[in-house]
C-alpha cells in the first residue's frame, strides 16, 4: 500500500491510502477513511473484500468475519511495537534509581517492571504468531529500509528487564536470579550484536539518492549495543564469581566501544541532513528526540561500567603494572558522562523547540518516541547528581521523572484508545517505506493480498 504523503516513523497510518494494485482497489473504495486517513470502518468491511496474504480461500463469511480483527492485529503487529517495551522498562529502572527515593517509589517501579513483563511477553507472542502464520513477512521486514530498523527494539525492551531483574529480584531471591539474569544479558548481547551488524548492513546497501531522506531511526540498532554495555555493568555487580564479573565488565566496554562512535558518526550525519535540507514533516518530526537516546544512555554506559572497574580491578588484579588502574576507568567514565550529558542537553532544547515550532502533529507509535530518550537522558542526570553529590542534579533529575511519567501516562491513554479502535495497527513493510514509496520486495511489486 502507498500513502499519498508520510507515513510515521513506526507505520501507524496518518494520510490517504492509495491501491498499488487492482487487488486492493475494491477494499480501498469500501473503505471509509477519516480525515487522518485512516479506516474507521474495518468492522463493517464485506467478507470478500477482505485481503489474504497468503491467498488461502476463506471457508465462510462468518469465519472471515471473525478471525478478521485478530488477524489484522497480528498482520499489522510491526516491530515498532517493542518500543512500548523499552519505554516501560526504562521508567520502571528510573523510578528504582531515583534520588530521594522511598518505599511506595518503589512500589511504583516493580509495578510498571511487572506490566513490562506481561507487554513484552504478549508481543513476542503476537509476533511469532504474526511470522509462523505469514512466513513471508520475515524477508520483507529484514529488507524494509526503516521496519527492519525496529527489529533492534526486541533486545532493547528486554536489556530492561534484565536491569530490573537484577535490582529487585536478586536481593530477594538470591543469586540464582543472577545467574538467571546473566544468561538473559548474553542473549541480548548476541541479539544485540546480530541487529546492529545486520541493520548497518541494510542502512548502507539501501542506497539513499537524497540526504533528505535519512532519519534519526538509524540510531535505533546502536542503542542496543550501547544498552548492552549497561545491562553488562549492573548484572557483573551481582555475579558471585570475580571473573565471570571481570569477562562481563571487558565485554561490555568492547560493546560500549561499538555502539557509541557508531552513534556520533550517525549524529554527524543526521546533523547534516538538518542543516542542508528542510526540516522534517509533521508525522515524523517526533524523531527529533531519538538522538538523545544514544547519548544519554552512552555517558550513563560509561559511568556504570567506571564504577564497577573502580571496585572490581583491584580485587581481580586487572592491569597489574598500572597503579589503581580501576580510578582511572572510573575518573574517565566521569568525565566523559559529563560531557556526554552537556552534549544531549543541547540537541533536547533544540528538538523541543523544533517540535514546539512544528505546529502539532498527529499520533502515531512514534510517541513513544518521546520517552526513551528522555528517561536515559534522566538516568545520566542521576548518576551524576549521585557522583558529585549535586543537589541540582538530583533536583533536576526527578524534574525529568516526573515528566516521563506523565509522557507514559498521555502515550499510554492514546495507544490503548487508538488500538481498541483498530487505527494503531498499520505495516508498511507490506508495500511502503517511511516516505510513503513503492518498495519492490522479492524482487517484484509487492502481492499483499489476492481478491476474492
Amino acid at each position: 500500500m502507498q500513502l499519498s504523503s508520510t507515513n510515521s516513523t513506526d507505520g501507524t497510518r496518518t494520510d490517504q491510502p492509495q491501491a498499488q494494485n487492482p487487488a486492493l482497489e475494491k477494499d480501498l473504495e469500501e473503505q471509509p477513511i477519516n480525515g487522518e486517513g485512516e479506516d474507521v470502518s474495518h468492522d463493517n468491511v464485506k467478507p470478500e473484500s477482505i485481503p489474504d496474504i497468503d491467498g488461502k480461500p476463506n471457508s465462510s463469511q462468518e469465519d472471515v468475519l471473525a478471525a478478521r480483527g485478530l488477524r489484522r492485529i497480528i498482520l499489522n503487529f510491526t516491530p515498532s511495537w517493542f518500543i512500548i517495551t523499552m519505554s516501560t522498562g526504562v521508567l520502571s529502572l528510573l523510578l528504582h534509581q531515583l534520588p530521594y527515593n522511598g518505599s511506595w517509589l518503589q512500589i511504583i517501579s516493580v509495578i510498571f517492571f511487572v506490566l513490562n513483563i506481561t507487554l513484552f511477553v504478549l508481543f513476542s507472542i503476537i509476533t511469532a504468531l504474526r511470522y509462523s502464520m505469514y512466513p513471508r513477512l520475515w524477508p520483507a521486514v529484514l529488507r524494509h529500509p526503516h521496519q527492519s530498523l525496529f527489529l533492534a527494539t526486541f533486545p532493547v525492551g528486554l536489556a530492561t528487564l534484565v536491569n530490573m531483574t537484577v535490582l529487585v529480584c536478586v536481593p530477594v531471591w538470591g543469586h540464582g536470579m543472577a545467574t538467571f539474569a546473566w544468561v538473559l544479558w548474553w542473549i541480548v548481547s548476541l541479539l544485540a550484536l546480530t541487529t546492529c551488524c545486520h541493520l548497518t548492513f541494510v542502512i548502507m546497501s539501501n542506497k539513499r539518492h537524497d540526504l533528505e531522506e535519512m532519519t534519526a531511526l538509524y540510531l535505533i540498532p546502536i542503542v542496543a549495543v550501547v544498552i548492552a554495555a549497561t545491562s553488562g555493568a549492573t548484572v557483573a555487580k551481582f555475579l558471585p564469581n570475580q571473573q565471570h564479573q571481570l569477562w562481563t565488565l571487558i565485554i561490555s566496554y568492547i560493546f560500549w566501544g561499538i555502539g557509541s562512535p557508531l552513534s556520533w558518526i550517525i549524529l554527524t550525519l543526521y546533523f547534516l541532513r538538518m542543516t542542508v535540507h528542510k526540516p522534517l514533516q509533521r508525522e515524523v518530526i517526533v524523531s527529533l528526540l531519538l538522538p538523545i537516546g544514544p547519548l544519554g544512555l552512552s555517558g550513563f554506559s560509561i559511568m556504570t561500567l567506571g564504577k564497577l572497574a573502580k571496585t572490581l580491578f583491584p580485587l581481580t588484579d586487572a592491569l597489574p603494572h598500572v597503579r589503581g588502574a580501576g580510578d582511572v576507568f572510573y575518573i574517565v567514565g566521569v568525565m566523559l558522562g559529563i560531557i556526554l550529558w552537556g552534549f544531549a542537553t543541547v540537541w533536547l532544547v533544540v528538538a523541543v523547540m523544533m517540535i514546539v515550532n512544528s505546529g502539532g502533529f498527529p499520533f502515531n507509535m512514534g510517541w513513544w518516541g518521546f520517552i526513551f530518550p528522555v528517561a536515559v537522558f534522566t538516568l545520566l542526570t542521576v548518576t551524576i547528581g549521585e557522583e558529585l553529590e549535586s543537589r541540582f542534579f538530583k533536583v533536576l533529575s526527578c524534574v525529568l521523572a516526573v515528566i516521563c511519567v506523565i509522557m507514559w501516562l498521555v502515550v499510554a491513554a492514546g495507544t490503548i484508545r487508538r488500538s481498541i479502535s483498530g487505527k494503531m495497527f498499520f505495516a508498511p513493510c507490506l508495500g511502503t517505506d517511511l516516505f510513503g514509496k513503492k518498495l519492490k520486495l522479492y524482487g517484484e511489486e509487492p502481492k499483499i493480498s489476492k481478491g476474492h
